[in-house]
C-alpha cells in the first residue's frame, strides 16, 4: 500500500501538476520525499506569500491549478496572502497546509490556528483531508478550482497523516476536472435575437473586454466581432492583449494613466457590449454612462438596479461565434477620431522630459524585449503607467494583478512564468517598495538559475501613497523607503545588480542583462515627477 503522502503526490502528478511551491516543515517531510521520487519538483521559496503568487501564475498559464504549501500557524497566514490574491484574480490554485494532529485538534498547543476558518472566506472551498476522504476530496478540489469562476481551494492535512498507509478500499478511479466540468451552453435563439435588435438600434455601441474573456479561448472571435462591426474597444488591465494596441479600434485601458482621455470615447457610448467583464477589476458604475448594457459572462452583472441590463450568462466563445453571424450594423463612430485619440494618448504617456523618467524605462524595455516575451508587473505608481503604455500584442504576454492588487506580486510571478515558459524571455518591472517585500526571492531565482531580468524603478518612496497624500493637501508622511545614506548594492543573494541613472546607461544595462542568460537586476534611478500628471482621479459618469 502507498502512504498518504505518496498517494497525494501521485494524484497531483495525474492531474498535471509540475511544481509545488512553499517552505517545508516537519510534517511535510514525507511529502517532500514523495515529490523527490516523482516527476514533480518542490520549489523552496523565501516567503509563503510568494508560494501563493507562483502557484497563481502556474494556474493562469497552464490551466492546471498551481499548488502551494504552508505549515501550521504563521506558514498558513503567510500563504493566505497569495491565496486571497488568486481568489480575486480568478486563478485556479490548490493550497495545502499542515494542521495540528487530530489528537490535538481540541487542545491548546503551539502554532495552532483554525485553518478552515482562515481559508474559508478566501477560497472557493476548504476541507480537512483524511485517509477516508483523500481521493474524493482531492478530485473535488481540482474540479472546484477550475470551474467558472476559477479560484483557490484549501486542503488541510493533519500532521500525523503523511506516513500512514492508505488501504486499497479507500482508493478509486480519478475523475479529471475536464470530465467533471459541465458542458458549456449556447445562448438561445430568442436571446440572440434580442441582442441583435439592441445592437441594431444603437448608434454608438462600444465593446468592453474584461478578465473572464481571457479564459474563454476566444481571442480570435473577439477580434472578428469587433472588426466586423467596426466598434471601439476598451479593456480592463488584466484583459490587455486581447486586442492589440495596433488595432484601429483600440481605445485604451480603463482607470490607468490618463484615463480621462480614454473616457472621451466611452462617455459617448449609447450601448456597452461587455464581453467577459468581471467587476472585480472595476465596477461598471465607475466609468459607464447610464446606457443599456449587454453583459456576456459566466456570471450575471453586478451593477446598480437603475441600469438597463441584458445578462447573457452562457459560454462566452459560443455566444460570440453566434454574434459574429449578425449582419454589419451602421454606427456613428468616426474610427479615424478613435485612432487620433489613441495616438495622442500614447504621445502624452511619453512626455518630452529631460529627466530620466519611468516612461523612458518602459519604452526602452519594450524595444528590447521580444514581442512574445513575458513581462510581469508589480503594484505601485508604475502600474498605472505600465497598464496603459505597455504594448502587449497578444494576451498572456503581460502578467499583472488587479483584482487582488497585492504589492510583492511581480517578482514571484516572473519566477513562476519562467518555470512554466522556459523558452520565452521573461522580465519583471517592480517599484522599490515591491522589491523590498520580495528581495528574498532573488535567492530562489539564483538557485534555480532562472534567466529573468528584474527591473527595479527606484524613486525612494511609496510614490502612489505620496501622490494621494499630496492630493489631499497632506504633507508627505512615512512614505520614504530609504535613508539619505542609501547606495545600490552590487548583488542580492548572488543576483548581480546593474545600475542606471539615465536612458543611455539603462539601455546598455538592459542589453547586457538579457545577454547574461541568468537572473539579473537592473536598478533604474528614476524621477517620479511624471506620475503626478499621468495618474488621475478615476473618471466617473454622473448617473
Amino acid at each position: 500500500m502507498k502512504t498518504f503522502a505518496e498517494t497525494l503526490v501521485h494524484m497531483l502528478e495525474d492531474f498535471g501538476v509540475r511544481y509545488v511551491f512553499g517552505i517545508p516543515s516537519g510534517p511535510w517531510i514525507p511529502f517532500m520525499e514523495a515529490i523527490r521520487r516523482s516527476d514533480m519538483e518542490f520549489v523552496l521559496v523565501s516567503n509563503e506569500a510568494s508560494a501563493g503568487f507562483m502557484a497563481d501564475i502556474c494556474g493562469r498559464l497552464t490551466g492546471t491549478p498551481g499548488v502551494c504549501y504552508g505549515t501550521f500557524g504563521p506558514g498558513a497566514t503567510n500563504l493566505s496572502t497569495g491565496v486571497a490574491n488568486a481568489l480575486l484574480d480568478r486563478s485556479p490554485l490548490i493550497a495545502l497546509t499542515s494542521q495540528v494532529s487530530t489528537g490535538m485538534k481540541n487542545r491548546t498547543t503551539q502554532m495552532k490556528i483554525d485553518h478552515q476558518a482562515l481559508f474559508q472566506p478566501i477560497t472557493k472551498w476548504t476541507t480537512e483531508l483524511s485517509i477516508e476522504n483523500l481521493i474524493e476530496a482531492v478530485s473535488n478540489a481540482f474540479t472546484i478550482a477550475t470551474q467558472e469562476t476559477p479560484g483557490p481551494v484549501h486542503l488541510g492535512i493533519p500532521a500525523e497523516l503523511g506516513e500512514i498507509p492508505v488501504p486499497t478500499s479507500c482508493t478509486q478511479a480519478l475523475v479529471s476536472p475536464a470530465e467533471a466540468k459541465p458542458l458549456p451552453s449556447k445562448p438561445s435563439a430568442e436571446l440572440l435575437q434580442q441582442i441583435e435588435q439592441i445592437m441594431q438600434s444603437a448608434r454608438k455601441p462600444i465593446v468592453a473586454l474584461g478578465l473572464s474573456v481571457t479564459r474563454a479561448n476566444a481571442q480570435d472571435v473577439v477580434r472578428q466581432f469587433i472588426e466586423k462591426q467596426g466598434l471601439p474597444v476598451i479593456l480592463t488591465p488584466m484583459a490587455k492583449g486581447m486586442v492589440s494596441e495596433e488595432s484601429r479600434y483600440y481605445a485604451g485601458v480603463l482607470f490607468h494613466a490618463l484615463s480621462d482621455q480614454v473616457a472621451l470615447t466611452h462617455s459617448e457610448a449609447d450601448l456597452v457590449i461587455a464581453i467577459g467583464y468581471d467587476v472585480v477589476e472595476f465596477n461598471y458604475e465607475e466609468w459607464m454612462p447610464n446606457v443599456p448594457l449587454v453583459h456576456i459572462d459566466t456570471t450575471s452583472a453586478d451593477i446598480r438596479p437603475n441600469y438597463d441590463v441584458y445578462n447573457v450568462v452562457e459560454d462566452i466563445r459560443q455566444t460570440l461565434e453566434a454574434m459574429v453571424q449578425f449582419p454589419k450594423f451602421d454606427n456613428d463612430w468616426c474610427i479615424e477620431e478613435i485612432q487620433d485619440r489613441k495616438d495622442q494618448l500614447f504621445a502624452n504617456l511619453s512626455p518630452d522630459t529631460r529627466n530620466f523618467s519611468p516612461h523612458h524605462t518602459l519604452n526602452i524595455l519594450r524595444e528590447i524585449l521580444p514581442r512574445d516575451g513575458i513581462l510581469t508587473c508589480d503594484v505601485g505608481a508604475h502600474t498605472h503607467l505600465i497598464g496603459q503604455i505597455w504594448k502587449t500584442y497578444q494576451w498572456g504576454n503581460f502578467i499583472m494583478t488587479n483584482g487582488g492588487s497585492s504589492m510583492g506580486f511581480g517578482i514571484p510571478a516572473a519566477i513562476a512564468a519562467k518555470l512554466c515558459e522556459p523558452n520565452r524571455t521573461v522580465a519583471c518591472v517592480t517599484g522599490d517598495g515591491g522589491f523590498l517585500m520580495m528581495v528574498g526571492e532573488m535567492a530562489t531565482a539564483s538557485r534555480l538559475k532562472l534567466a529573468v531580468v528584474f527591473v527595479v524603478l527606484t524613486d525612494r518612496n511609496l510614490q502612489l501613497i505620496k501622490i494621494k497624500q499630496e492630493r489631499k493637501d497632506n504633507p508627505q508622511y512615512s512614505t520614504q523607503l530609504y535613508s539619505d545614506a542609501y547606495q545600490p548594492a552590487d548583488c542580492y543573494f548572488g543576483v548581480p545588480v546593474l545600475v542606471a541613472r539615465n536612458a543611455k546607461e539603462y539601455r546598455s544595462a538592459l542589453i547586457k542583462a538579457f545577454e547574461m542568460n541568468a537572473p539579473v537586476i537592473v536598478e533604474a534611478f528614476v524621477d517620479p515627477t511624471e506620475y503626478d500628471n499621468l495618474i488621475l482621479k478615476p473618471h466617473k459618469v454622473e448617473i
